[in-house]
């Protein structure tokens, strides 16, 4: 199963690609879309789709995981995140790729082992996790391959993984 993590964002948007067989990780890519702060909020917004439409046109994911937004002080930036994640989700969504959403909290859990689990214990989990020799930069990305990971480690993604296997793991 190939599975796309996204973690939304305007300025930087991560995301990582990883194939999931067998309880085994492979990675295929991760990396980070920009938009430049002195554009204009529409054409921002059409460059992350028009990015991540190309990503999901390049590697094929069957699902895609998204991490939900947390709530922000800052009331602005988290229209502007939300508007992105709708753009994100919307990319997946034309090209018939189901979107799944998990928490900030169901990714600390997944991929560390608690729910409360700091920024760095979760880059570095991810690293381990991935058999990566880096942490994965810049964070944004390494959050995208969290959410990925949360995702294949999730029930209804291994049950849909033994329907499409005839009832085994591979």
């Amino acid at each position: 199963m190939r599975i796309l993590g996204i973690d939304p964002g305007i300025a930087t948007v991560g995301f990582g690609v990883i194939d999931f067989h067998a309880n085994k990780f492979v990675t295929v890519e991760y990396g980070a879309v920009l938009s430049p702060a002195d554009a204009e909020m529409p054409a921002r917004l059409k460059m992350v789709y028009d990015d991540m439409s190309y990503i999901v046109d390049k590697y094929k994911p069957d699902e895609v995981a998204v991490e939900e937004l947390f709530f922000n002080t800052n009331v602005k930036t988290a229209i502007m995140v939300g508007q992105a994640r709708g753009v994100l989700m919307l990319s997946a969504a034309n090209r018939g790729v189901p979107v799944y959403e998990y928490t900030p909290l169901q990714v600390k859990q997944a991929v560390v082992g608690y729910g409360r689990a700091e920024k760095t214990q979760v880059q570095q989990m991810v690293k381990a996790i991935l058999g990566l020799c880096e942490t994965p930069k810049p964070d944004d990305t390494a959050d995208a391959l969290a959410v990925a990971i949360c995702h294949a480690h999730s029930g209804a993604a291994r049950a849909r993984l033994l329907r499409h296997t005839g009832g085994k793991l591979r």
